[in-house]
C-alpha cells in the first residue's frame, strides 16, 4: 500500500484502525426556535471549552503550530457562519442540521478555490463542524490521551484536535486516506517528528485494529501484516537509520567546509519562528528563505506592522551577528491566495498578479512590511530579498519604497540597520540573463530553482503531465545558474540558492562546482548535506561539474554524479 510520506522515519508495530461513526442528524426541528438556539449556544460553550484545555495541553509539544487550535476555537466564534446557522434554526431546522449546514457551506466554498493549502483548511472547518454536532447531539469524542499500548492509528484523517490530544508516548506513527504535504496532520506530524503516510485512500478498509504493519514514511510505502523476514530486513534498516541519524548529530556544530578548506554556508528556509527553533536544532548557519506570507495565511485581515516586527525579531534574536536572516518580502499569488485581499481570478496565476508586482501595485501593505523588516534590522542580521523581480525597473522601484520607509522611520527617530543588504530572487530567467546588470545594483541573489525551472521548461511543476519536464539537471537550467554565480562573483556579490535542488544530494556536487556560496534548505536536510560537504574537494566538485556541463541530458548529467560520488566513497572506505 502506498501513501504520501510526509514526516521521516520507519515504524514497525501493531494497528489501531478508528472508523468514521455514521451519525443521524435529524433535520427538522420540534421544538421552537429560542431552544434550539440555546442549545446551540451551551455546545458552542462547551466545545471552545475543551479545546481551549486541548491546546493548553499540548503547547509545550506544539509550541506555534497551536496556532492551529487558536483558528479552530475563532470557528466557535465567528459571527458570520453563526448567523447562518442561526437563520437556518429559525427556518425551522434543528441546531445539528443548522450548523452542519452552515459549516458545509464555508468548506465547499474553501475547496473551490485553486490552492492546496487553502483546500486542505476545508478539513479542519469540518472538524470543529464534527465535534459541535457530536456535542449537540451527546455523543462521546474518541479519547486518543490514554492509549494504553505503542500503536500506529490508521484513520480517514487525523484532525489537528486528535493530534494536539493524542498520548505521543504511546504513537507509533500513523497513517490516514486523505490528507496532503500541506494538510494539519502533516504539519502537525512534523513538529511532532511522529511519523506519518496520508493520502492512502484505503488503508481504513484494508486494515484492520491488531494488524502488524510495516511503514517506511521515508519511501511513502506500508506493509501490511509482514512476514518475518521483512520484519528482520525493516529492523535492520531502522537501525542502521537511527545511527546515521546519530552520527549526523555529530555533525551539528561544525562548520560547512569542504575536505580541502573552502568554506560555504548551510541555511534553512523557514516559514515561522518556530521553523527557526528547528533550524538551530539542526546546525542551521543562519536563514536563507523566511517565507513571509505564512504570517498573513490563516487570518482574515492583514498582519499589523507589530505583529510581523515581532515575529521578524523574533527569529532576527535567535541567530548571532555572523548568522544572517534573510527576509523574502511577500510573495503571494501563483499557488498561494489570501482571500480579504480579493484578488482577481487568473487563466495563470504563475505568470501572472503575484509578489513583487502586486506589492508594487499595493504599497500599503508593502510599506507596512519594510517597515517591520527595517525595524527588526536593528535586532540581528537581518537582509532584505524581493521576490519575482522580472525588470530592472522593477527592482529600482521596489527600492523607490523602500528608501521611502527609511526616511519614515529616520523622521520618526526608529532605529534600523542602514548598511541591511537588499538582493532579488532569480526566479525568472530573463533576470539570469541579464545577472551581470543586476549584479551592479544589489548586494545578492538567491536563486529560487523551483519557479526558475519551471519557467525555464515552461513545465508547471504541479502538473503531473508534464512533470518529466521539471529537471533540475537539465543543461539549460546548469547554465542559466552557472552564469547567475559568474557574473555575481565579477561584481563582488555572493550568491545563493533557496529551492529545493538545494538540499539536493546529487545537486550539492555540481553546485559547489560552479562556487555557490550559499545553500538553503528545509532543516532535515542541513546534516546530510554538510556531511556530503565535508567529504568533497573543491576540486573533485569543478571536475564533476565540468563533465556533467559537457552533457546534453539531464538523466545522464544525474547518473554521472551518481557514479562520481559512488567512487569517491569507495575510494575514501578503502
Amino acid at each position: 500500500m502506498r501513501g504520501i510520506g510526509v514526516s521521516p522515519g520507519i515504524v514497525i508495530g501493531k494497528a489501531l484502525v478508528l472508523k468514521e461513526e455514521s451519525v443521524f442528524i435529524q433535520q427538522q426541528s420540534e421544538k421552537v426556535a429560542a431552544e434550539e438556539i440555546q442549545h446551540l449556544n451551551r455546545s458552542l460553550v462547551s466545545v471552545r471549552a475543551k479545546l481551549e484545555e486541548i491546546k493548553e495541553r499540548a503547547v509545550d509539544e506544539l509550541g506555534d503550530k497551536v496556532k492551529i487550535l487558536d483558528a479552530q476555537i475563532l470557528v466557535t466564534l465567528d459571527e458570520e457562519l453563526l448567523g447562518v446557522a442561526r437563520q437556518n434554526i429559525e427556518n425551522g431546522m434543528t441546531a445539528e442540521a443548522a450548523i452542519q449546514a452552515g459549516i458545509e457551506f464555508y468548506a465547499n466554498m474553501l475547496e473551490e478555490l485553486d490552492n492546496d493549502y487553502i483546500r486542505e483548511r476545508a478539513a479542519d472547518l469540518r472538524d470543529v463542524g464534527g465535534r459541535i454536532v457530536r456535542n449537540l447531539l451527546g455523543i462521546d469524542e474518541r479519547d486518543l490521551a490514554n492509549l494504553a499500548e505503542d500503536i500506529i492509528i490508521v484513520v480517514k484523517d487525523l484532525t489537528p484536535s486528535d493530534t494536539a490530544s493524542m498520548n505521543k508516548a504511546h504513537v507509533l506513527g500513523f497513517i490516514t486516506d486523505i490528507g496532503g504535504r500541506t494538510s494539519h496532520s502533516a504539519i502537525m506530524a512534523r513538529s511532532l517528528e511522529i511519523p506519518a503516510i496520508v493520502g492512502t485512500k484505503n488503508g481504513t478498509s484494508q486494515i484492520q485494529t491488531g494488524d502488524v504493519l510495516i511503514f517506511d514514511a521515508d519511501e511513502g510505502e506500508i506493509i501490511l501484516r509482514p512476514t518475518s523476514s521483512q520484519i528482520s530486513q525493516y529492523k535492520k534498516r531502522r537501525t542502521m537509520q537511527l545511527k546515521e541519524k546519530q552520527r549526523l548529530q555529530s555533525l551539528k556544530t561544525l562548520p560547512s567546509i569542504l575536505a580541502d578548506g573552502h568554506r560555504v554556508e548551510l541555511s534553512a528556509n523557514i516559514g515561522n519562528p518556530e521553523d527557526a527553533k528547528g533550524a538551530i536544532a539542526n546546525g542551521a548557519e543562519g536563514v536563507g528563505l523566511y517565507r513571509t506570507e505564512f504570517i498573513y495565511m490563516g487570518r482574515n485581515e492583514v498582519p499589523s506592522e507589530e505583529e510581523q516586527f515581532a515575529a521578524y525579531q523574533a527569529v532576527a534574536l535567535m541567530f548571532t551577528s555572523d548568522r544572517p536572516v534573510v527576509i523574502r518580502t511577500l510573495d503571494i499569488g501563483g499557488d498561494k491566495e489570501l482571500p480579504y485581499l480579493n484578488m482577481p481570478k487568473e487563466m495563470n496565476p504563475f505568470l501572472g498578479y503575484r509578489a513583487i508586482r502586486l506589492c508594487l501595485d499595493r504599497t500599503e501593505i508593502f510599506k507596512t512590511q519594510l517597515r517591520a523588516i527595517l525595524r527588526a534590522s536593528a535586532c540581528g542580521n537581518i537582509k532584505l530579498m524581493y521576490p519575482m523581480i522580472a525588470t530592472l525597473q522593477e527592482l529600482r522601484a521596489a527600492n523607490q519604497v523602500l528608501e521611502a520607509v527609511k526616511q519614515d522611520l529616520r523622521r520618526e527617530n526608529v532605529p534600523y540597520n542602514e548598511k541591511m543588504e537588499v538582493g532579488i530572487m532569480v526566479e525568472i530567467p530573463a533576470v539570469a540573463v541579464l545577472a551581470d546588470q543586476f549584479a551592479k545594483e544589489v548586494d545578492f541573489f538567491s536563486i529560487g530553482t523551483n519557479d526558475l525551472i519551471q519557467y525555464t521548461m515552461a513545465a508547471d511543476r504541479m502538473n503531473e503531465k508534464v512533470a518529466y519536464l521539471y529537471q533540475p539537471f537539465n543543461p539549460a537550467v546548469l547554465r542559466l545558474i552557472q552564469g547567475v554565480i559568474k557574473a555575481a562573483h565579477q561584481e563582488g556579490k555572493w550568491v545563493g540558492m533557496c529551492g529545493e535542488m538545494a538540499g539536493d544530494l546529487t545537486a550539492i556536487p555540481i553546485l559547489l562546482g560552479l562556487e555557490l556560496d550559499e545553500f538553503s534548505m528545509s532543516a532535515s536536510s542541513i546534516l546530510p548535506a554538510r556531511s556530503l560537504i565535508r567529504q568533497l574537494t573543491q576540486q573533485e566538485a569543478r571536475r564533476i561539474t565540468q563533465s556533467a556541463l559537457a552533457l546534453d541530458d539531464a538523466q545522464e548529467i544525474k547518473n554521472l554524479v551518481e557514479q562520481e560520488m559512488a567512487i569517491i566513497d569507495n575510494r575514501r572506505l578503502t
